[in-house]
């Protein structure tokens, strides 16, 4: 995919240790993180969040009342993607604490997972999908030079 063919919006709520988390992410990374598993041209939308605003939209829209790691919101896959993805820094901080992994390599991995999904892949229509998206990630974030995250 080209370079340019990403359009990327990044959002930062307010919420403690937001600069935390701010520093975790420079637009550099996050747009070549989302670069590598894109296969179209896109318009993504990232928004970090804190745990209140994270637990509204999920229960919102997903109708489960508390605060997840990723939201994906997908509005269109062709020609163009089109999603917004809104990651809970609280959730994203905590989780990247307890599997030993950096911030940085949390949100890579999340932001990937996430992009997967506005391309229209999804992991809970069964084990065989589950099982191809998460190659997928490992695949990509290994060619991003992080770990395996399902280790």
């Amino acid at each position: 995919m080209a370079l340019d063919a990403l359009n990327l919006s990044l959002q930062f709520g307010k919420f403690p240790d937001a600069a935390l988390h701010r520093a975790a992410l420079p637009r550099h990374s996050v747009a070549r993180w989302i670069r590598h598993a894109l296969q179209s041209e896109a318009e993504i939308t990232v928004r970090i969040v804190g745990l209140e605003e994270g637990q509204a939209l999920n229960r919102d829209y997903r109708g489960k009342d508390y605060a997840t790691n990723v939201l994906t919101f997908d509005y269109t896959q062709a020609p163009c993607v089109t999603a917004d993805l809104v990651l809970c820094a609280p959730v994203v901080a905590q989780e990247a604490a307890d599997n030993g992994k950096t911030l940085a390599a949390h949100y890579a991995h999340l932001l990937v997972h996430g992009t997967l999904h506005a391309q229209g892949h999804d992991h809970e229509t069964g084990e065989e999908d589950a099982v191809a998206m998460e190659a997928l990630e490992i695949g990509i974030l290994a060619g991003l030079g992080i770990d395996n995250p399902y280790r």
